[in-house]
């Protein structure tokens, strides 16, 4: 390519409208033969019209007090003597768009929205004022509203609920959330959103780009602190100076997990039973504290080593261990037992058993009551044998008892001896 015609191209390029201003419609302009470009070479050349539409561009909301210039159509049958007459149809055209007739300047007449509208299709044509003969051909062509920065980001929700499980490693997902912009998406940064975090640091923090919120410090423990409310803000121009923002508020709570074992306040229980208990019935219980919830809550209490006499069981509601009777219990046999309980949760978790005294252990030690039991035959039944023939008031026989207490109180002994009618005991 020579030299001319890359000077060409670059003053073409130069002219290309801004916004408010329009392509030159005339091609047959003079650039070309300024650098010795033949009417072959030219580019713009596509027919032996006497016009280029090209498409408007205009800026929405705009503030002025007089009509906003949108730019003007041109024909190269216009001689400037007052004989053409340009006409607009289409999309708003004379409501908000009005074009001067003699001129072809074009005005729009009110504030645009691009939001409500981004691109108009109007048609206009090229006529001889005097006959209305057509000079140029009705043609197409577009008014492209550009986007300026009138619209904040906003938020689905003021508040919005998520969770995380406690002890999370650094950099665990907890939410994605995110923001719309009305302004367009596709023209310079009005819509182009940085995500940041105004409030809830160190705790966590927000990918800037899709606005995920992850955890930022190691170890958080909800057994510490559960609830923690994070502030984010969407700001758009990409985050520049000048560009609109709004907020919303994550309220992100610490789930459980189990990494709390059970452990015993107090690691010594006394129990005081009385021998009258029934095998089954529960003598006593003793408790371990958790800090966790839910299931990971749950413990189950063992006697170690198993014992002959009694058992401990978990009440599924209160998670205590409930201590019962295996066998009967005597005051006088035996007062006074001894064995160790072991607690755990019933679901472990192996991230954190390890290095970690996941067991707990307590003393329990149990008393026995003596209760007032009444006195125990020597025998039952006894067989006592007599002639019929024996005389009212002959002795018999004797029956004797014992006191099983353990002060072993003295009973009185009967003897039978033979009445008028039966038999009497005294």
């Amino acid at each position: 390519m020579t030299t001319n015609k890359l000077l060409f191209l670059l003053l073409l390029l130069l002219c290309i409208p801004f916004p408010g201003e329009s392509l030159p419609l005339n091609p047959g302009n003079n650039i070309g033969n300024l650098f010795g470009i033949s009417d072959n070479e030219k580019i713009l050349h596509r027919s032996k019209r006497g016009w280029m539409w090209n498409q408007f561009f205009l800026l929405e909301e705009y503030g002025g007090n007089d009509h906003q210039y949108v730019g003007k159509l041109h024909s190269n049958m216009d001689k400037g003597d007052g004989n053409v007459r340009y006409e607009l149809t289409g999309d708003g055209a004379g409501t908000l768009f009005l074009i001067d007739e003699k001129s072809g300047d074009i005005h729009a007449t009110k504030r645009l929205d691009r939001e409500e509208k981004a691109m108009y299709i109007l048609h206009a044509k090229v006529l001889d004022r005097t006959t209305l003969a057509e000079l140029e051909p009705d043609t197409e062509f577009n008014i492209k509203i550009h986007d300026i920065n009138d619209n904040e980001p906003r938020f689905a929700k003021d508040v919005f609920f998520a969770s995380v499980p406690e002890m999370s490693e650094v950099g665990t997902s907890v939410v994605t959330i995110t923001a719309t912009d009305a302004d367009d998406q596709t023209y310079g940064n009005s819509a182009k959103l940085v995500y940041s975090i105004l409030q809830g640091q160190p705790y966590f923090s927000v990918d800037s780009e899709n606005g995920t919120i992850k955890t930022a410090l190691p170890g958080m423990d909800r057994e510490v602190k559960e609830q923690y409310q994070v502030v984010i803000q969407a700001k758009d121009m990409a985050g520049q100076m000048g560009g609109l923002s709004g907020t919303t508020t994550v309220s992100i709570t610490l789930t459980d997990v189990n990494d709390s074992p059970p452990r015993f306040a107090n690691h010594s229980f006394r129990v005081t039973a009385t021998e009258s208990t029934e095998v089954g019935g529960a003598i006593g219980r003793i408790k371990a504290d958790d800090p966790d919830i839910g299931r990971n809550a749950e413990m189950e209490y063992t006697i170690v080593g198993g014992h002959d006499t009694f058992n401990i069981i978990t009440d599924q509601t209160t998670q205590e261990g409930v201590v019962i009777i295996k066998k009967r219990l005597d005051y006088e046999t035996k007062r006074d037992y001894e064995f160790r309980v072991e607690v755990q949760n019933t679901y472990l978790d192996a991230r954190f058993i390890h290095g970690l005294q996941f067991k707990d252990y307590a003393t329990v030690k149990v008393t026995v009551e003596d209760v007032d039991e009444p006195p125990v035959f020597g025998r039952n039944p006894y067989i006592i044998e007599v002639h019929e023939d024996t005389a009212a008031g002959s002795f018999v026989g004797v029956v004797s008892a014992r006191d099983p207490d353990a002060g072993n109180k003295p009973v009185n002994r009967g003897s039978y001896r033979r009445n008028t009618k039966d038999f009497d005991c005294k």
